[in-house]
């Protein structure tokens, strides 16, 4: 999450941020049909803003009611699912190892996966195992809903974007995709967050080590991969054709890192709001699944600033990912070996709970409703350019499900 535009978060000052991310690439909207489909969410459905969301029809069958703020919880992290299952569907058919649910072996884009098989040589089978798992969780948590007699999610209609067209891609899908994973700016506070023994909860402010903006984490097309380019083991030499795909290969690396430590924060948010013990078992579940995320990625981020991969150049956006753990470049940075250090990926204790004498600990931060909550997640995928192209109506429906989610109580 981005600690430091978030505190003090509402639905009202999340919108227009959201919003104005969006307008940069506003000659990409389409329209989508703007009449509501939600029916059946009291108090909640009264705030709605007119045309906003799509929900699925509920299951005429019901195995028992859930509470309006659990299924609020829930219809959140469906929202959060699906929107990761189409980033994970699309680094899947370009890098992954197979077809999802262990389906057929998977070309992919060669080039593209030799690149990101440079931070590791079992990156497509990660890349695959994260997809399959995303879709579970999808796939689950539409099915729980719908068979509790409670109204669940549709993002179809906003399935829009072009994405790439690189080979490897499934074409019946160009034009279909929900994110953007062409010009991406990934938040990289994460990275210094869990070196620090600072908490965002407690007011801490926590930059990235560098920037990555206006980057893409995909070849946007063949253009990127010619047949020329072959991709060497590292070192990558410089002004060798390879830098640009090695680039977009290690901003990926940080983008996977990124999108899961945003679930790891955001399912103790909605676990602490649940009533059901049985949908606090599934947050719990699944939350724990994006923990177990954020550490593989968070590990293999590192080896993108660390010799001998260091030094890569993105020749066409100049993106240069840093040696962290060189110290001439640490100090013509103004950076500490402590906060960068590529090895370091456990957690360092830090300050929990604002009771005074308490010692430091491990954990997962932030988890408070403001910084790692539902509608911080909206807030965050939005600047991170994932949703660049997408119309008001997307945001609404998001901004709608995350309001609903962080104002759920438990009873």
């Amino acid at each position: 999450m981005k600690e430091e535009n978030l505190s003090g978060n509402s639905a009202a000052q999340s919108h227009p941020a959201a919003t104005s991310i969006q307008n940069k690439d506003s000659n990409r909207f389409q329209t989508v049909p703007r009449r509501s489909f939600i029916k059946g969410l009291g108090v909640v459905g009264a705030t709605l803003l007119p045309g906003a969301a799509l929900l699925k029809a509920q299951s005429t069958s019901s195995s028992g009611k859930l509470s309006q703020g659990d299924a609020d919880l829930l219809r959140f992290a469906l929202w959060a699912e699906l929107v990761e299952s189409d980033l994970w569907t699309q680094y899947n058919e370009l890098g992954g190892a197979t077809a999802p649910n262990d389906g057929p072996p998977n070309t992919g884009n060669p080039p593209y996966k030799l690149a990101l098989q440079n931070l590791d040589g079992d990156m497509p089978q990660y890349i695959t195992d994260n997809n399959d798992d995303e879709l579970s969780h999808a796939a689950f948590l539409d099915a729980y809903l719908r068979a509790h007699g409670a109204e669940s999610v549709n993002l179809d209609p906003f399935r829009i974007l072009q994405g790439s067209t690189a080979t490897g891609v499934d074409k019946t899908k160009i034009g279909k995709r929900l994110t953007n994973l062409l010009s991406l700016n990934v938040d990289l506070s994460w990275y210094t967050r869990y070196r620090s023994g600072q908490n965002p909860d407690l007011g801490a402010i926590i930059k990235g080590p560098f920037t990555i903006s206006n980057e893409p984490a995909i070849p946007l097309n063949d253009n990127d991969t010619p047949p020329t380019v072959v991709v060497p083991a590292p070192p990558i030499p410089a002004g060798s054709p390879a830098q640009r795909i090695q680039a977009i290969a290690n901003t990926a690396g940080f983008h996977f890192a990124f999108i899961e430590q945003g679930g790891t924060s955001l399912y103790p948010t909605l676990v602490l709001k649940a009533t059901s013990e049985e949908v606090i078992r599934i947050l719990l579940s699944i939350g724990g699944v994006e923990i177990d995320h954020f550490s593989l990625w968070h590990d293999k981020a590192g080896n993108a600033v660390s010799q001998p991969l260091a030094g890569v150049t993105d020749p066409e956006t100049k993106l240069t990912f840093p040696d962290l753990n060189d110290p001439a470049t640490l100090a013509r940075l103004h950076l500490e070996l402590e906060l960068t250090q590529t090895n370091k990926i456990q957690p360092e204790p830090c300050a929990f709970l604002e009771t005074h004498g308490l010692p430091v600990c491990s954990i997962i931060r932030p988890t408070s409703t403001q910084l790692g909550g539902a509608v911080a997640t909206v807030t965050s995928f939005a600047a991170d350019g994932l949703f660049n192209g997408l119309p008001d109506g997307f945001f609404d429906l998001s901004m709608q499900l995350a309001t609903a989610a962080d104002n759920a109580k438990r009873r």
